[in-house]
């Protein structure tokens, strides 16, 4: 199968691309300079330099692919309409050049948020779009399979971990707890996280596109249900300042922006995704990764 890869280098695309490479696969990678297009062509696969700015890039890309993996999403949280419109209409550009074939999609999504109590699971409906974080991945990519698409979403829980991880919450934390002098937690920590491994979620959107994207959801989920607390006494360990508890109205002081995903409920369990492809967990879990003292390097 010859794949187009949006994100083709990030935390995890670089490992998809690898792994569909060992699997035999063509990769063509959507990349957003020349010395990453170097990085990629060295590594097996065929670098197409642009963004998803660029239609006609996108465009060249999926006409020439037997499917596509679409990872990319920009890290500027502060410009999040403007990359959620990038993203929703590059997922409708695969859509209109895909129409008419069975060629399959697969488009990344998240774990969303839900009261105490509940477990999100692959057949849980997706909230409505939130003015305040309006990515709507998965919102449009089964709007295609309504169409006669083949479309599916893999969905990423908060923590996609990793040793070397920059991007994503647990960094964030990190450096927030540096700056602050305390790793925090939001009341008793008890709120839950998902999480996984980046090389057990890029095995994931392997498995996914060699279905053929049946318009389902999966979720790349090996640690269902880890309390917040936890994390940030980890976090702690690895930057040396104390963890401790905050009030609601605290947080919303010291994490700023964070705040609603630092005190968000979301555990999910990924059963269907183990029994549908075959998706056995790896590699160690959150908390055992983050406490390593190399894990930021």
């Amino acid at each position: 199968m010859r794949v187009f890869l949006t994100g083709a280098t990030g935390w995890v695309g670089s490992v998809i691309a690898r792994e569909l490479l060992a699997m035999g696969h063509s990769v063509v990678g959507l990349v957003r300079s020349k010395e990453k297009a170097e990085t990629f062509a060295s590594a097996g696969g065929t670098a197409l330099l642009g963004s998803l700015r660029d239609l006609d890039v996108l465009r060249k890309g999926a006409g020439n692919a037997d499917g596509i993996i679409h990872t990319a999403f920009g890290l500027d949280f502060s410009k999040i309409v403007e990359l959620a419109e990038e993203d929703r209409q590059a997922i409708e550009i695969f859509g209109e050049v895909f129409a008419g074939t069975t060629r399959p999609i697969v488009v990344t999504s998240g774990i969303g948020l839900v009261p105490p109590g509940e477990t999100i699971t692959e057949d849980s409906p997706r909230a409505p779009v939130n003015p305040a974080f309006p990515r709507a991945s998965e919102q449009t990519a089964f709007a295609l399979a309504k169409r006669g698409l083949r479309a599916s979403v893999v969905r990423l829980p908060r923590s996609t971990h990793g040793l070397g991880e920059r991007h994503g919450f647990v960094p964030m934390l990190t450096a927030l707890a540096r700056t602050k002098g305390v790793s925090a937690y939001v009341g008793s920590g008890n709120n839950l996280w998902p999480s996984v491994h980046r090389l057990d979620a890029a095995r994931v959107f392997c498995l996914a596109v060699e279905r053929g994207a049946q318009n389902e959801a999966f979720h790349a989920v090996a640690d269902e249900a880890v309390p917040f607390r936890l994390i940030a006494e980890a976090i702690g360990r690895q930057v040396g300042v104390p963890a401790r508890s905050l009030t609601a109205e605290q947080a919303t002081a010291h994490f700023g922006n964070l705040a609603m995903f630092v005190a968000g409920n979301g555990p999910a369990i990924s059963e269907k995704t183990r029994a549908i492809l075959g998706w056995v967990p790896r590699e160690m879990g959150l908390i055992s990764d983050i406490d390593r003292p190399n894990y930021h390097e």
